[in-house]
């Protein structure tokens, strides 16, 4: 008889478990330190932006040049969190070096210039980048390169929002749709963990969000349901907003490149734009990073937290000023203007809702995340770690009925469906959510045949 303890077992275990903590303790360093230097050069470039406000004029020269770079030297580096969402996928090909220089250069332009981005796209992507680079000098074979990259991804995104759970949750969830696997969580967390300290070590400070109602210890113990449907009525506005946002983007990119094939052409194009809306508005609070502004009284990611802090229509300005700076080929991430599409659009359902407006506009900066990323876990996690536990259950609420109503869409067009959202979908596993669009399409198209024979 097989003894309950296998002295072998439980020492290879201890072992693999040290070698993987070894082995990305430098992605979490390297990764980390590359957070804080993109978050101070980003912070130097946004105060640029305000100082000079001619800068939002140069905005078509400074996309040309980077589309040209791009041609120039870009070639694979060009997929971004796509490709390594792929190479995790299916490791081998490996993530270019030059992907962390090249977005993190990009990025910084398009916030100088007055592009609307984020920073999670950047902080992500030159994760993975160093992490493959670390993973080729040391030699490592294809399983551990894969989890070198998930721990990439990990430090990335934990450090640059200072939410290391969160973080290492994301690598995990965001790969498939509705399935997770445990087997890098220890290497993903340490990265995470590694990655945060780092950025801190480094003296970057992250953006301090609150939630200011009275007795949070009584919310907890004794839940509001009145609330609680609320933020489930809320939650639906949400996941719409998300799936929006993801088919707008990518409307939009198809849409400028049937305009010009020519990646320049369209990226002054989309430039031209974004200098439209703002002047068409008179208003700048939407281009940028949008978490603070230089004008008192400015919708910012901040000022959703209070009453009257955002206009009815804020999110969606947001949500186009977006769409159309990263559709055209501007660097950056989406997950900071998904922050502030979700708090301002829960400032306004607060107002209609009778809610708590700080409470809203938390529960719709994860819950349109989680929608839009498919990672209502991590969402969730993420509320905690930014707001408190005190409000967990509300950010779960708003964060999966968001991701079901999002339907089969996301930003991440590499992400694997696994597990359908319905069970009325006849969808293959694991096909990939760039062509599960292509298949639906096709499926409707036949059924349209036969309705007419």
């Amino acid at each position: 008889m097989k003894s309950l303890f296998d002295i072998r077992e439980h020492f290879e275990n201890l072992r693999q478990l040290l070698l993987w903590t070894l082995l990305v303790i430098p992605v979490g360093i390297l990764s980390g330190s590359a957070s804080a230097l993109f978050l101070w050069s980003l912070d130097r470039s946004t105060e640029l932006r305000w100082q000079y406000e001619w800068l939002l004029f140069l905005l078509p020269v400074a996309g040309v040049g980077m589309a040209y770079l791009d041609q120039w030297i870009g070639k694979s580096a060009k997929g971004g969190n796509n490709l390594i969402l792929d190479r995790i996928h299916e490791p081998g090909g490996g993530v270019p070096t030059r992907m962390a220089p090249l977005v993190l250069f990009g990025t910084l332009v398009t916030h100088l210039f007055g592009g609307s981005a984020g920073r999670e796209g950047t902080a992500v992507q030159m994760g993975g980048s160093l992490a493959s680079a670390y993973g080729r000098l040391c030699k490592f074979g294809a399983e551990n390169t894969r989890i070198l990259l998930m721990a990439g991804v990990a430090a990335g995104f934990g450090s640059v929002f200072g939410t290391p759970l969160t973080g290492a949750i994301f690598a995990m969830e965001v790969l498939v749709i509705g399935r997770m696997q445990y087997g890098a969580l220890i290497p993903v967390m340490v990265a995470s963990l590694v990655g945060d300290y780092t950025c801190s070590a480094w003296g970057v400070h992250h953006a301090t969000y609150h939630i200011s109602i009275s007795d949070p210890e009584h919310l907890r113990a004794l839940l509001d349901i009145p609330l609680l449907g609320k933020v489930a009525l809320a939650a639906v506005a949400f996941g719409l907003a998300s799936k929006v946002f993801a088919e707008l983007t990518h409307g939009l990119q198809i849409g400028f490149g049937k305009i010009s094939p020519h990646a320049p052409v369209r990226v002054a194009m989309g430039a031209a734009v974004v200098i439209g809306l703002v002047y068409l508005l008179g208003t700048r609070d939407y281009i940028g990073l949008g978490v603070r502004s230089s004008h008192e009284g400015a919708v910012t990611l901040l000022s959703a937290f209070e009453a009257g802090g955002a206009d009815v229509w804020s999110w969606w300005w947001k949500l186009l000023f977006t769409a159309v700076t990263l559709s055209v080929g501007f660097k950056g991430g989406e997950v900071t203007p998904l922050f502030f599409i979700g708090a301002t659009l829960g400032n306004t359902l607060a107002v209609l809702l009778g809610a708590p407006v700080d409470l809203m506009a938390g529960v719709g900066l994860v819950a349109v995340f989680a929608g839009a990323t498919n990672t209502p876990l991590a969402c969730t996690i993420m509320g905690i770690e930014l707001f408190g536990s005190h409000y967990g259950i509300y950010f779960a609420v708003g964060s999966f009925i968001a991701y079901y109503c999002s339907g089969h869409s996301g930003i991440y067009s590499a992400q694997r469906l696994g597990v359908p959202k319905n069970s009325s979908s006849k969808l293959p596993p694991d096909l990939p959510l760039r062509d599960v669009k292509t298949l639906q399409n096709a499926s409707s198209r036949k059924a349209k045949s036969r309705d007419r024979k």
